[in-house]
C-alpha cells in the first residue's frame, strides 16, 4: 500500500484543526478489515470534531469521518474478503479510531456492514450515519405501535440530514409529517420531501410550555432537545411515541411525568452509535427497502476531497441542509 491522502485532526494550543496529509499504512489504527474508502459524508458531529467547536474526538491525532463506505483490501476474518463492497459507521470511527476521511481505513470487523443489495457506495454514504439513525428511530418507533393511522408525525430539525431523511422515509410510509423548523426559506424543500405542513419554531413560546397541552402528535423524531422536546412531551396524543435523537438546541430537558403517566407517552432514546448486530444489518437491509428516501439524490452533493476543510462552517452556522457526500477514491 503507497501513502494515501487523509483529513488529520490534531490538538493544537488553540483548539483542534483538521488539514489533509500523507499517511502511511503503519499509522492505521488496528483492526481486522483494512478498506480502500470510495466515499464518506459530512454530519453534524463530524463538523464539532473538525473544528473543535464540540468536545467530540477522544483521541489526538485522529482521521475525523465517521462514515465511509468501499471495497476490502484484506482482512484477517473469514466474513469479509478482498474486494467485498463494505460500509461501517459510527462506534469509534472518526473520534477514537482514524475514520473514513482517508483513502484506507482499518477497523475492528464487527463495525462492518456488507453493502446491501440494491445500495451502491455513493447511496450508502448519501443516507450514512444520518439515515442510519433516522431510519432507527422509526423502526423502534413501530416496534413501539406507532402506525400510520394512529395520527401526524412531528419532525424536528426538518433541514438536518437526519431531519431530511426521517421527513421522506415517513411520508414514503404514509405517514402524515409536520415538519419543524427554524428556516421558513426551507418550506417548498421540506414539502417536495413529503412534509404535509410546515411548522416554525417561531410558534412554540418556552414560556407558555405546559405540563399537558393540547394533543397534536402520534409521534415524534426530535433533533433539537431542550425546550422544542419538552413542548413535544407535552403536547403527545394518547400512546404517543417519540424518538429522540440530538440536541442540536439544548441538552436539557425540563417536563413533568404527567404525559407519561395520564397519556402514556413513550420517550424512546436512539442511540446509533453502538447498537450492533443483527439489528445493526437489519436497519441497513430496511434503508435498502421500504425505508429508502424516494428523494435521496435531490437532497444529495457531493465534493471531492480536497475540498472537504471548507465543508464544515455551514454546519456550525447552522445553514446547511440535506446532506453531503465526500468523494475520497471513487467507486
Amino acid at each position: 500500500m503507497s501513502p494515501f491522502k487523509a483529513y488529520l485532526i490534531e490538538k493544537k494550543e488553540d483548539g483542534a484543526t483538521g488539514s489533509l496529509v500523507t499517511m502511511s499504512e503503519s499509522e492505521l489504527d488496528p483492526g481486522e478489515v483494512t478498506i480502500r474508502v470510495a466515499y464518506s459524508s459530512v454530519n453534524y458531529k463530524d463538523a464539532l470534531a473538525a473544528t473543535g467547536a464540540g468536545r467530540i474526538i477522544r483521541r489526538y491525532p485522529c482521521v475525523g469521518g465517521i462514515d465511509l463506505s468501499g471495497t476490502v483490501e484484506c482482512s484477517t476474518d473469514p466474513r469479509f474478503r478482498s474486494g467485498d463492497a463494505v460500509l461501517a459507521t459510527s462506534f469509534d470511527i472518526g473520534v477514537a479510531h482514524h475514520g473514513g476521511y482517508a483513502e484506507y481505513a482499518r477497523v475492528p470487523a464487527q463495525w462492518v456492514v456488507p453493502l446491501p443489495a440494491g445500495l451502491s457506495l455513493h447511496a450508502a454514504m448519501a443516507l450514512g450515519t444520518a439515515g442510519f439513525t433516522a431510519a432507527l428511530g422509526i423502526v423502534r418507533m413501530e416496534e413501539n405501535g406507532l402506525t400510520p393511522s394512529k395520527g401526524p408525525i412531528i419532525v424536528t430539525g426538518a433541514t438536518g440530514g437526519v431531519g431530511s431523511l426521517a421527513i421522506d422515509m415517513l411520508a414514503g410510509r404514509g405517514y402524515q409529517v409536520t415538519a419543524f423548523t427554524a428556516k421558513e426559506t426551507q418550506s417548498d424543500y421540506l414539502k417536495g420531501l413529503g412534509a404535509t405542513a410546515v411548522m416554525l419554531r417561531s410558534a412554540v413560546d418556552p414560556a407558555r410550555i405546559r405540563p399537558l397541552d393540547k394533543a397534536l402528535w402520534a409521534g415524534a423524531v426530535d433533533n433539537l432537545g431542550g425546550e422544542v422536546l419538552a413542548w413535544i412531551v407535552s403536547t403527545m396524543q394518547q400512546g404517543g411515541t417519540i424518538a429522540s435523537i440530538g440536541l442540536a438546541l439544548d441538552a436539557t430537558l425540563n417536563t413533568t411525568v404527567m404525559p407519561f403517566i395520564l397519556r402514556g407517552a413513550c420517550l424512546l432514546g436512539i442511540d446509533s452509535g453502538y447498537i450492533g448486530e443483527p439489528y445493526r444489518s437489519g436497519v441497513w437491509q430496511r434503508l435498502a427497502g421500504d425505508l429508502r428516501p424516494r428523494h435521496l439524490q435531490g437532497m444529495v452533493r457531493t465534493i471531492g476531497f480536497d475540498e472537504l476543510p471548507g465543508a464544515f462552517d455551514a454546519y456550525i452556522q447552522g445553514r446547511a441542509h440535506g446532506r453531503v457526500v465526500v468523494e475520497i477514491a471513487g467507486a
